[in-house]
């Protein structure tokens, strides 16, 4: 055996160790970003909607994280077809029109912690809309006892809300469950396309497609005349900005990354922790109360998401 050999051999067990240590911590980054950035993203939102108008904001994040996306799809030599084209308007028009829409104006009102927690019922709504949808309603003692607790829950957090004295802010948060409904059924959709293709450009076509819905509707609604970038603090243009690089683009290729590694299963446990994270960064950043009222609605929405997901878990292992 040559030196050259010999060193190459000594050397290949330092060189795995460190591509093991490497391949270890892109996992870890990676979890972190969907478990903390995109529950941090609820805080963000409200800090951005503020001084800068909610369609705006919304329309503002996904032009410009859509942008960079999809110039790195094409960049890889990635081309749409029409059907993805066709497919990505209706994806934009669900997940980012009405289910962000919807959010990024509620949070005018709502505290960012309790718009997570209405937000995290989505895996409860997703499975009653595809039952329905399909005509067959399977189920079992845990998607029973999570689907009551997150009913219990979501009533907690809307109870007292008075729609009759609170102007346009007590409809706050049925906007919310509003736009979770409506992502919810764009999941269903998206799964239901079919569409074979790189997630990158199909996430960067749906992003375009609805930043140019919002940006459409908030003329209409004259937030682009009431827009004016003098106006807006340094803190919405932070929380806009971390909207943009952490919550859209970091934080979403971190997730396609994990999804083409991992089971679906382990990577939707974030669903678990973003509220958790919206929760505790509103009150320790933003001054928001965790009452025992929120306290209890936070533990029977989260529990509520771990019992239909393991319901719907073992459904699957019966088929």
């Amino acid at each position: 055996m040559s030196d050259t050999t010999q060193t190459i051999a000594a050397s290949s067990p330092l060189l795995e160790s460190k591509a093991h240590a490497a391949s270890r911590l892109r996992v870890v980054l990676a979890f972190l970003a969907i478990y903390l950035v995109w529950g941090s993203t609820y805080l963000a939102i409200r800090f951005a909607v503020e001084t800068i108008p909610p369609l705006v904001t919304a329309g503002l994040r996904h032009l410009a994280a859509g942008s960079v996306l999809l110039a790195w799809a094409l960049a890889k030599g990635q081309r749409p077809t029409r059907a993805q084209v066709r497919a990505s308007v209706v994806i934009g028009f669900f997940f980012f029109l009405i289910g962000h829409g919807s959010l990024h104006w509620a949070e005018q009102w709502v505290p960012s912690g309790t718009a997570s927690l209405l937000i995290a019922i989505e895996p409860i709504i997703v499975f009653l809309m595809s039952s329905a949808a399909a005509r067959v309603w399977r189920v079992n003692g845990m998607l029973v006892a999570g689907i009551l607790a997150g009913l219990v829950g979501v009533g907690i957090l809307v109870s007292g809300t008075q729609l009759g004295a609170g102007g346009r802010g007590a409809w706050g948060p049925f906007a919310v469950l509003v736009g979770a409904v409506s992502w919810s059924y764009g999941i269903i959709y998206s799964r239901r396309s079919k569409l074979s293709g790189s997630p990158l450009l199909l996430s960067a076509l749906s992003l375009l497609a609805g930043a140019v819905m919002l940006l459409t509707t908030a003329g209409l609604l004259g937030e682009v005349k009431e827009f004016s970038p003098a106006s807006v603090t340094i803190k919405s243009w932070v929380g806009l900005g971390y909207l943009i690089v952490f919550g859209s683009i970091i934080a979403f290729t971190a997730y396609n990354w994990l999804l083409e590694h991992y089971s679906p299963t382990l990577v939707a446990t974030h669903t678990y922790v973003n509220p958790v994270v919206a929760v505790l960064l509103g009150w320790l950043l933003a001054g928001e109360v965790i009452s025992l009222k929120v306290g209890l609605a936070a533990a029977l929405v989260i529990g509520a998401v771990v019992l239909v997901d393991r319901g719907t878990n073992k459904l699957h292992h019966l088929r």
